[in-house]
């Protein structure tokens, strides 16, 4: 009987990345915790870093390869050279060994690229595994197949974070730690339910909240955080632009700017300043004649008085980025922090907050389309996700390597999606369990989770963690999957572990990582490492420059739109229901793993719509099912509360069966092409 052994590593879930110990005994998770100096947790788990690690074990963990039945019929050149390795197991599937299935794929790619082109395959995912393996994944696709279409699940979170900071102060992170919120004088949160999707991060907020009064929250619904904030701000659907512009109006008109500041770090103000005084929908003002949302009118100049004025942060979430204007939201953001100065200072900065465990490694290792490692420019740029979605319509992409990422569930225009996958001629999975996209594959193979491997993980605020196993696994990790499949291709990669991957991004992206040696992740495992890592780590950004060609931040100005519930209301006529989506505490992303603890699932195990109270009258059962053009959910259980405003409806995305993306069409962020699902109107329909 082995002892108890108490083994530190990082949380596998959202994107605050908290530091983790766990209490293993005969291979077995018994308990985790936090651990007790950790400077990301600070002592502190919420219920899916302290619960949610059941999955491990979970009895339907996928642990044999799977290739199914009737891609072995159409091809029989495969099935004939690894028969020998090939078991019946249902009426769909047979298992067969991780040689036996990485030959079929090998196999597959070659014929596919011989008929189709080498830029009929592309390759989706990364942000759910370790830094090594996205790294790979994105090399092996440009280099071996020479396809350059990659992309991961930024596509849906917070790639117009990406686009909009990096085009006004050319990095797309952010640009504090966590722990700045101890020291800044006022607080921002916009578009982001922290209490349930960043708890750790909230618990400071909150901290801070209480003691200083110091808060303002803008979102369409009341959430737990308006309890604490000084400015309590309930806006209108697809309004976020509007907001800032109208903050930056009172900024500017009330020559609250920071003249220094700009003349010496920023360009462009001039214009910008002239623009916004001219913007028609930039005046507070305007929210007079907007019935409901008359208070914002007053509280808007009060919220950018008190940021202009004091040392000031800025939090945002997917209720920012995933909109139509997303991009040119984020802008608005940078827009504020350059007119008063706060950015590059302690307790002043950008923090938008990541949803995946390692969404900002998978995008600093290049995985998306427009961007090689370390943000540099690729060799050629590749198509992104809905692009990708288009193309395999025309018959140009036949074939897609997923890894860790759900097409079929956690994408919009769910149907669409679907048929598109119909198109194809190869799906190639590597997956904890038989997700959705799994189940539409042609192979599956198990992989190891977060919790069975090494590998480095990046944050929200750019901190690497090396994570090291929990317990032990036979299972291959992601990477070498892939090195297996190259192998059988051009034979090239002869990597023994995750760490000699390391040391090649290393080099590769020695801009933000060329002084993180595994040897000092080590040593620095409870604190971590700020990238850029060079001899030392950068906890703030933009102290002395800007990370642009000049360093100079720069003002990109974008008028707000009008359209969607904004519209209805200043033209008096609102109606019907506008829905949004967000996350509830206990669950993750597509529920692979949470749904699999006992303890998170039984506090959510199915989807609940929230409606207001006084709209209870258009709800007369107990289940409705919502539709819209692109399609309709299943039942969703309805459940009245003054949470919500009228007209407004709010449910999650977490479990597959409620198929909510189905509601969502082909709306997206008009530069980064990042889904509008903040944000639909739908049919209510009573069952």
């Amino acid at each position: 009987m082995e002892q108890m052994e108490i083994i530190d590593s990082v949380c596998t879930y959202c994107g605050v990345g908290c530091d983790i110990a766990a209490n293993v005994k005969d291979n077995t998770i018994q308990s985790i915790f936090a651990h007790p100096d950790g400077v990301v947790s600070e002592g502190k788990l919420c219920i899916k870093g302290k619960y949610g690690f059941e999955f491990v074990n979970a009895p339907d963990r996928l642990r044999i390869p799977r290739i199914r039945k009737s891609f072995l019929a159409k091809n029989p050149k495969i099935h004939e050279a690894i028969a020998l390795h090939v078991n019946e197991l249902d009426e769909t599937w047979c298992e067969t060994t991780l040689d036996a299935a990485t030959t079929a794929a090998a196999m597959k790619l070659t014929e596919i690229q011989a008929q189709y082109g080498q830029k009929s395959v592309c390759s989706i995912g990364g942000a759910r595994t370790s830094c090594e393996s996205s790294y790979l994944l994105q090399k092996f696709t440009r280099h071996t197949l020479n396809s350059p279409h990659v992309d991961n699940c930024a596509r849906i979170c917070h790639s117009p974070s990406l686009k909009g900071m990096r085009t006004t102060i050319g990095e797309g992170a952010a640009t504090n730690p966590y722990n700045d919120i101890y020291q800044t004088e006022f607080m921002i949160v916009i578009g982001s339910n922290t209490t349930e999707a960043h708890p750790i991060i909230s618990n400071r907020i909150v901290d801070m909240a209480t003691k200083h009064d110091n808060l303002a929250v803008f979102d369409v619904r009341e959430i737990t955080l308006h309890r604490f904030a000084k400015y309590k701000g309930i806006i209108p659907h697809e309004a976020n632009l509007l907001i800032l512009n109208m903050m930056a109006y009172v900024i500017i008109a009330e020559e609250l700017y920071d003249e220094d500041f700009l003349k010496d770090r920023t360009l462009g103000f001039d214009a910008f300043k002239e623009k916004i005084l001219s913007d028609p929908f930039a005046n507070p003002k305007y929210f007079e004649n907007i019935v409901g949302y008359e208070h914002l009118s007053k509280l808007i100049p009060k919220v950018a008085r008190e940021y202009a004025l004091k040392k000031s942060m800025i939090f945002w979430g997917l209720g920012i980025t995933e909109h139509i204007d997303g991009s040119y939201a984020v802008m608005a953001i940078t827009h504020l922090s350059l007119m008063t100065g706060n950015i590059g200072k302690v307790g002043a900065g950008l923090m938008p907050l990541r949803g995946q465990n390692n969404v900002q490694g998978a995008c600093d290792m290049g995985m998306l389309p427009y961007y090689a490692p370390d943000y540099q420019e690729p060799k050629e740029i590749g198509l992104m996700t809905p692009q990708l979605v288009e193309a395999m319509f025309e018959g140009r992409i036949k074939a897609v390597i997923n890894m860790g990422e759900d097409l079929t569930h956690v994408h919009p225009n769910t149907n669409k999606v679907n048929a598109a996958l119909n198109t194809l001629d190869f799906i190639f999975v590597q997956e904890l369990f038989m997700t959705e996209i799994a189940k539409r594959a042609d192979i599956v193979i198990g992989v190891k989770s977060a919790y069975e491997k090494t590998g480095v993980y990046v944050n929200a605020m750019r901190r690497l963690h090396l994570s090291q196993p929990l317990v032990k696994s036979d299972l291959p990790d992601d990477w070498e999957v892939i090195q297996m499949i190259e192998n059988k291709l051009s034979g090239d990669y002869a990597y023994e572990d995750s760490k000699q991957i390391w040391d090649e991004v290393r080099e590769v992206a020695h801009r933000r990582f060329s002084g993180a040696s595994y040897n000092r992740l080590e040593r620095h495992r409870v604190r971590g490492l700020q990238w850029p890592v060079h001899t030392e780590d950068t906890p703030v950004l933009h102290q002395l420059d800007f990370r642009t060609d000049d360093g100079y931040g720069r003002f990109h100005y974008h008028q707000y739109e009008l359209r969607g519930m904004v519209q209805e209301l200043s033209e008096k006529r609102l109606s019907g229901y506008h829905l949004t989506t967000g996350r509830t505490l206990a669950q993750y992303n597509n529920a692979s793993q949470t749904s699999r603890c006992e303890k998170l699932n039984k506090r959510y195990d199915e989807t609940v719509l929230l409606v207001n109270e006084n709209d209870a009258a258009d709800f007369s059962s107990e289940k409705v099912i919502l539709k819209t053009q692109y399609g309709q959910s299943a039942p969703l259980v309805v459940k009245l509360t003054d949470k919500v405003q009228p007209k407004t409806l709010f449910c999650t995305f977490h479990h597959a069966k409620s198929k909510i993306n189905n509601l969502f069409g082909d709306r997206c962020d008009e530069l980064i092409l990042t889904a509008a699902f903040k944000s639909i109107k739908v049919e209510v329909v009573n069952v």
